[in-house]
């Protein structure tokens, strides 16, 4: 492997960051339309996507799963519970525990949303094997960045 050239360093287009940014944005405008039709939010898609996936999770949980702070998970959930999709209720054991169950509403959606992650591959252009590839990539990349910023905390 070579060295790279000192001048290129600095190269908006030689820059991880900016490719990973790019494509974050340009993934989330796919799914932008097809989640109007839900009409939720990508942030909200995705509380919905834990919720579908394990039902009745306490907050904390939810933003564990999402890698968000409680101040960033709160808000959705007031949305998605004015829309009728999950409810909250304190845990009778713990009063500070808040668990998050999607209602029958809720539940109803996701036979709706089933058809975005098949019309997003598409999207994509990856056949399932190189998608795959990418999300271990993304998935080590995300392990390591997290990983690095927690030592420098230190």
């Amino acid at each position: 492997m070579t060295e790279p050239d000192a001048r290129n360093l600095l190269l908006l287009d030689e820059q991880a960051c900016f490719a990973l940014y790019a494509a974050s944005r340009a993934v989330t405008d796919v799914y932008r339309p097809l989640l109007a039709e839900l009409d939720l939010t990508y942030p909200q898609y995705l509380v919905m996507l834990v919720l579908w996936e394990r039902d009745n999770q306490p907050i904390k949980q939810i933003g564990a799963a999402l890698h968000l702070d409680y101040g960033t998970v709160s808000p959705l959930l007031k949305r998605l519970e004015a829309r009728g999709l999950v409810q909250r209720k304190r845990q009778a054991d713990d009063e500070r525990s808040v668990v998050v169950s999607l209602t029958p509403e809720g539940v109803a959606m996701r036979e709706r949303a089933v058809a975005i992650p098949p019309a997003i591959g598409c999207a994509l252009g990856l056949n399932n094997q190189d998608l795959g590839v990418l999300m271990d990539l993304l998935r080590r990349v995300t392990t390591s960045a997290r990983t690095t910023a927690q030592e420098g905390e230190h």
